[in-house]
């Protein structure tokens, strides 16, 4: 799907996705990344839903953002309760929201809050 981009230029915004991949200004990225307004984290560390881990998400506490989305890939997937509650505390500590969805519904919601003006992060596995 193709997204239109009414953001300023130099901002970080999805201009389409589909299997597989995410677009960002254009350029096609088929790995797991972060996307942040002002920059892109290629070596997050994380690939898979399945092996995503507490380190992984922790280091999503530490860019400043009052909400991050976790996009799980085609599908929406919840992370293992023990995975949620051992990163649980240090979300709450840095003041950041976690909104878990699939890829597709983080890159529309990452655009519209981009919009809005919020601090926001889209930490997306690409399956």
């Amino acid at each position: 799907m193709k997204l239109h981009r009414a953001n300023p230029s130099g901002i970080n915004t999805f201009s389409g996705y589909g299997d597989g991949f995410v677009l960002v200004n254009g350029n096609r990225i088929e790995h797991s990344v972060v996307v942040l307004p002002e920059r892109i984290i290629d070596n997050w560390g994380a690939t898979t839903f399945d092996e995503l881990t507490a380190t992984q998400l922790e280091v999503l506490t530490g860019l400043d953002r009052e909400v991050v989305l976790l996009g799980t890939g085609r599908l929406l997937r919840f992370p293992r309760p023990e995975l949620m509650r051992s990163i649980g505390p240090q979300l709450a500590k840095a003041n950041v929201g976690l909104e878990i969805m699939d890829v597709q519904a983080a890159c529309r919601t990452y655009n519209i809050l981009i919009a809005e003006g919020r601090k926001v992060a889209a930490a997306l596995l690409i399956d």
